[in-house]
């Protein structure tokens, strides 16, 4: 018997519209799923990622939900020959004057770089400097070049997945339309008016201060966009309480959005014996493990962990599980490097979401850091720190209010103090060694004595379960359903 029951008694249809290729979106494939064990028929509209191995598709999930991966337009299939281009142009040069090209601090167009609508042709990381006597400014010069050419060409990858998306969704007459994320509120209104079906929107962070480069027109369309589309949607869902608020304030809703937090499955307790970041690191049972799980990235407290260790003993490995773009990578490299600690850090790649706090389970720390470099990052609540707990681990986590809260609350952790960035969204230098000494205090407190901590993981992660969020998804699927006929 279905949860998502319709008067007519066929199953309820829903089309959720997410702007990546869905293959690790954990918060996408659990909503899904839930939807799916309700009884509702499920059609995810993701895009395609050929070069990375994600091509456009229609197929059916394990769960029998459908998965949809729209092709990418047909100009991305030059990008790649562009870069290589450009790349033996740089080479021919460096030969001619007789020296190796030196590539920027995020390295760049490299011949085995794509462009995806997440990462295109940037300033950041798509840029090799030219062998120059004057590196830096044919740099800058080719980056203020490129830079309207990247606007343009994310600006057309997004409008042709808009128009994809519409297509399909129409096709399959939804009763619901769950929009993940404002890249997606135009094609899940305009689905949603054309087939009279409800509209649900996921913000999956907030998205109109998300840490993105500056975009003096894009952000006053976004923000008009989701003024307009969040008011008329028939339900909000959001990952945190603040985030939730600041939806309600800003938009003057009538309800608080619906809170359903990104956390793992409730599954067997995790076994420290089954834990995989010894062995992918190759470490021996007297080290000690502080983990990172999840994206490799800025802003996510990676440098100032690596500083951190600096100042701990040397037996105190960090082990970092997830994935990044080469250019960042090269960039922590770097750190790595200067500050002393390249036998100490171990960077073992990802694993599938379900599995990552399993593979977590025999570290002997969590490290649960972001910037708060944006507001939707202030007010974040995130994965990692729940998958720390499914994993029984001890948390050390940034001062962040809604993080401070589960870690507090739950007793799983401590919390250090953080520099916040300022007006200019820097970091002043004369600060990062007072944090980076705070930070290695709180986890050689954690490390010492670690077990109470590991007993409130495991406790908590009874409770923190997708389970009891899926109880919230569901009920406002049922309110939703039951609300009469789409707005205008």
């Amino acid at each position: 018997m279905t949860d998502l029951p319709r008067p007519d008694g066929r199953a309820t249809r829903v089309a959720m519209l997410v702007y990546n290729d869905a293959h690790a979106d954990s918060r996408v494939l659990k909503t899904a799923h839930s939807l799916r064990e309700a009884g509702a028929e499920v059609t995810i509209l993701a895009v395609s990622r050929a070069h990375l191995g994600y091509p456009a598709t229609a197929e059916r999930l394990p769960d029998g939900v459908e998965l949809v991966r729209v092709p990418e337009p047909a100009f991305i299939t030059w990008v790649p020959r562009l870069k290589r281009t450009l790349a033996r142009v740089r080479t021919q040069l460096s030969a001619r004057k007789g020296g190796g090209a030196r590539p920027t601090a995020d390295s760049a167009l490299t011949a085995d770089s794509a462009l995806t609508a997440d990462s295109a042709l940037t300033a950041d990381s798509a840029l090799t400097v030219m062998a120059s006597p004057r590196p830096a400014v044919r740099g800058a010069v080719l980056a203020r070049v490129l830079d309207p050419v990247d606007r343009l060409a994310r600006t057309a990858i997004l409008v042709h997945y808009w128009v994809m998306a519409v297509r399909e969704g129409r096709r399959r007459l939804p009763d619901v339309v769950h929009a993940n994320d404002g890249n997606t509120l135009v094609p899940g209104r305009l689905i949603a008016r054309r087939t009279g079906a409800r509209l649900v929107y996921d913000s999956h962070e907030l998205w109109r201060h998300r840490n993105v480069r500056d975009r003096p027109v894009g952000k006053h369309v976004e923000a008009l966009v989701e003024r307009v589309v969040v008011r008329r949607a028939d339900g909000v869902i959001t990952v945190s309480p603040s985030i939730a608020r600041w939806l309600q304030r800003t938009y003057r809703l009538r309800e608080l959005p619906t809170l359903v937090r990104n956390i793992p499955a409730a599954g067997e307790p995790t076994d420290p014996a089954h834990g995989r970041l010894r062995q992918l690191a190759g470490l021996a049972p007297s080290d000690q493990v502080i983990a990172y799980g999840g994206r490799i990235t800025t802003s996510r407290g990676l440098e100032e962990t690596i500083q951190a260790l600096a100042l701990l003993p040397t037996h105190v490995h960090l082990v970092v599980l997830g994935y990044g773009d080469p250019g960042y990578l090269a960039q922590l490299d770097r750190r790595i490097e200067q500050a002393g600690v390249r036998d100490r850090v171990h960077m073992v790649g990802k694993v599938a979401p379900h599995e990552v706090a399993g593979a977590l389970a025999d570290a002997d720390l969590s490290i649960v850091f972001v910037r708060p470099t944006c507001l939707s990052y202030e007010y974040s609540l995130p994965n990692k720190l729940f998958e720390a707990i499914h994993a029984g681990l001890p948390v050390a986590a940034a001062d962040l209010p809604d993080t401070r809260e589960v870690v507090e609350r739950y007793g799983v952790g401590e919390i250090f103090g953080l520099v916040r960035p300022d007006d200019d969204g820097e970091v002043p230098p004369s600060s990062t060694d007072a944090e980076a000494a705070a930070m290695a205090a709180t986890m050689t407190r954690i490390l010492t004595d670690p077990d109470a901590y590991r007993r409130a993981a495991r406790t908590a992660a009874t409770e923190l379960t997708w389970q009891h969020e899926e109880e919230s998804l569901l009920a406002l699927y049922r309110r939703v359903l039951r609300a009469g006929p789409a707005r205008p």
